[in-house]
């Protein structure tokens, strides 16, 4: 069956890459198709009637044409803009990790609309006032790795296969999951996982958002989620996020402002 050569599709424009003078690449992330990169003639131009609808963090209905080596974008019509991601930048750069991962972890033409969906609703979230946007990375991360067959192994040491008793445990990026306490302490680089750490991984794990949502974290425990997840998509990664490294600068600046401390590094 011969495709045809112009086609439509939702996406979400999670990459720009600048092509001589004016031109683009962009990467969009789209429900029937996954990764997929389009070719953007005079993106750049001041009078370019696209730009305003594929900049990063725009959910869009783009139109392409077919090419031999790269699909060429002919229109696109905003769907949804996501401005609180794109005037604060706390949330830009909440919004651009996220964008990050789903680059990273996603390999081009790879369908998986419930990605797609967890992408959407992720963004959606941290354009809502009075939400945990913590909270949020969390549950991203966590169901993020699912999807991507990366899912941790928390109930039973991944090593002895014990069941995890609740006291604290530790958990292995390498191995995959959490270990026992025997098995943890002969492992270089696991790290200890508190009986409270545990607890919420799990139930990030195993329910919806909404579900999920219920739960009260307090900033010791949400530092501890973060490490344990960085720690462990950065190992699968094999390298650093490179949008964490804003995060931190604007935590840092954040407390000093407040505080008047100088950050730490």
């Amino acid at each position: 069956m011969t495709r045809p050569r112009n086609y439509q599709t939702e996406a979400v424009i999670i990459k720009k890459t600048k092509l001589g003078e004016a031109d683009s690449i962009l990467t969009m992330y789209t429900p029937d198709m996954g990764k997929i990169q389009g070719f953007a003639k005079s993106l750049r131009r001041p009078k370019s009637k696209m730009a305003g609808h594929l900049e990063l963090l725009t959910h869009s209905k783009v139109s392409l044409a077919r090419g031999r080596n790269l699909d060429t974008i002919t229109g696109a019509q905003t769907i949804t803009a996501f401005l609180p991601l794109k005037n604060d930048l706390w949330l830009t750069s909440y919004g651009l990790y996220v964008i990050e991962l789903v680059n990273q972890f996603t390999a081009e033409h790879d369908k998986n609309p419930i990605l797609f969906r967890l992408l959407l609703d992720t963004l959606h979230k941290l354009c809502q006032k009075d939400v945990d946007k913590e909270f949020v990375l969390r549950y991203f991360e966590m169901h993020l790795l699912s999807e991507v067959g990366y899912r941790p192994q928390l109930q039973r040491c991944v090593t002895c296969k014990s069941p995890l008793q609740p006291v604290t445990n530790y958990f292995s990026p390498n191995a995959g999951g959490a270990l026992c306490p025997d098995c943890g302490m002969q492992q270089s680089l696991s790290q200890p996982l508190s009986v409270n750490a545990l607890k919420v991984l799990r139930f990030l794990q195993d329910n919806d958002y909404d579900t999920a949502n219920r739960l009260k974290i307090d900033e010791a425990l949400s530092r501890e989620l973060e490490t344990i997840m960085r720690s462990h998509i950065k190992y699968l990664l094999e390298h650093d996020v490179k949008s964490v490294e804003w995060l931190d600068i604007l935590r840092a600046q954040m407390l000093q402002a407040n505080t008047g401390q100088q950050p730490t590094s």
